[in-house]
């Protein structure tokens, strides 16, 4: 390189200094690329995703690409500096050269390029991945060649690499992703995404109509009583039993009902003719297995029973889909629960309301991974039960009984209580306004 000026080096050291700092940053980019949102790119036909997912199958070959690239590289670069060094500053500048490079390096070929490429990967990763594709197939023999020695070394640890794991997102994962995508999409709709992740952790306990609540129609009452109960019955299908919801028979569709009553055709008779067998359900099923099983067995309602084959309660499918869409009705949801506000704040709620309607209707964090209800977790928590004005606080929520039977509270007012932290926030608040 004697022969060669040296503005001619200097030129020469920048290019190599460039092309390092195409290297660093598009091995940054490559690496940082979102897989799923390539491979959304891909399937629709973007040729630079196309590439760059190919690429990224056998990520030891892009890698001994780049390194092999940004190696040879940066070493010419590092002659050139020496060279350069030497006519500028004799044998001193063998002591400069190596510290200026490795600082010009550092900022224009490391640093700076991947922090760019970190934040806009795929500006920077589709075209370089054109660039691997074209210089790849030329320099396979060097790239094989290194990845046979890393290779072997791999494998002595126990790694293969040319067995890819697949990157899968749990559902904690997933959920996480949906949370961070909200402003992308309505609200509603991300709502919708999280409550069907959620159904493999909600049991069909968890949203059962208890067994107390269950409306059905006895065949030992009298004939009247019958026919009062299937014309104000607020379910279209319901359970048939004799004298006792233990004693179900099967379920009757009351809409066929209706038609016979509307003919004048019914009579008991032919009641027995429209009922159809009962569906029973484990109380431990979660609800995205028991929404496949109510489609595998074209079932919309069963009855929950437990391990002693005693009916606990009583599952819709409706039920199950307003854990995804909520509550189908818009008016008032918290009075269909049960839940009444005060004017100062506070909440009559009846006994029999699910805790985790509670904590969804009114974004409170009431214990959900006991008793069910409200009246289970107060029982759980007094140990008794507790008498017409008896006072409490069961994690940071006063509670105060406003209604009891023998066996069961009935309703109670529970007002949310600030934690001291929550107290400074707003008079932090109130002193900044």
């Amino acid at each position: 390189m004697s022969e060669l000026s040296t503005a001619t080096l200097f030129i020469i050291l920048a290019i190599l200094i460039l092309l390092s700092g195409f290297f660093s940053g598009s091995e940054t980019a490559l690496m940082t690329l979102n897989r799923y949102r390539v491979k959304s790119l891909a399937d629709k036909g973007h040729r630079g995703a196309q590439r760059a997912l190919k690429l990224l199958n056998r990520p030891d070959r892009l890698l001994g690409l780049i390194l092999l690239g940004n190696n040879i590289v940066n070493i010419f670069a590092a002659t050139i500096a020496t060279i350069i060094a030497l006519r500028l500053y004799g044998e001193i500048g063998l002591a400069v050269a190596p510290i200026a490079l490795a600082f010009i390096i550092l900022v224009f070929a490391e640093v700076t390029p991947k922090t760019l490429a970190a934040l806009k990967p795929e500006k920077l990763a589709f075209p370089s991945a054109f660039i691997y594709t074209l210089i790849a197939t030329p320099l396979y023999p060097f790239v094989w060649s290194v990845n046979i020695f890393s290779n072997a070394l791999l494998r002595l640890i126990g790694v293969h690499p040319d067995k890819i794991d697949t990157q899968e997102l749990s559902a904690d994962e997933l959920r996480a992703v949906v949370i961070e995508a909200e402003h992308f999409m309505p609200r509603a709709h991300s709502d919708m995404l999280l409550g069907i992740l959620d159904l493999e952790q909600v049991s069909v306990e968890d949203i059962m109509i208890p067994r107390n609540e269950i409306t059905g129609i006895d065949l030992n009452d009298d004939w009247n009583d019958i026919v009062h109960q299937i014309t104000h019955s607020q379910r279209t299908r319901v359970p048939v039993f004799h004298d006792s919801i233990d004693d179900t028979i099967g379920i009757l569709h009351l809409r066929k009902v209706l038609n016979l009553f509307a003919r004048d055709e019914l009579n008991m008779e032919t009641l027995k003719g429209l009922i159809v067998p009962a569906y029973f359900i484990p109380a431990g099923n979660v609800l995205t297995r028991q929404l496949l099983n109510f489609q595998a067995n074209r079932r919309r309602s069963g009855l929950v029973v437990d391990e002693y084959g005693s009916i606990q309660g009583l599952v819709t499918l409706e039920d199950i889909l307003e854990e995804i869409v909520g509550q189908f009705t818009t008016d008032s949801p918290t009075r269909n629960l049960g839940i009444h506000r005060y004017d100062d704040g506070s909440y009559q709620i009846d006994g029999n309301t699910h805790i985790r309607e509670i904590n969804r209707a009114l974004d409170w964090t009431l214990p959900a991974d006991g008793p069910k209800t409200l009246n289970g977790l107060i029982l759980e928590h007094m140990e008794i039960i507790p008498q017409n004005g008896t006072s409490f606080m069961i994690d940071g929520y006063a509670i105060e009984i406003t209604r009891t039977t023998n066996n069961a509270v009935q309703t109670a007012k529970i007002t949310q209580v600030q934690t001291d932290t929550e107290q400074k926030k707003g008079n932090e608040g109130n002193d900044a306004t």
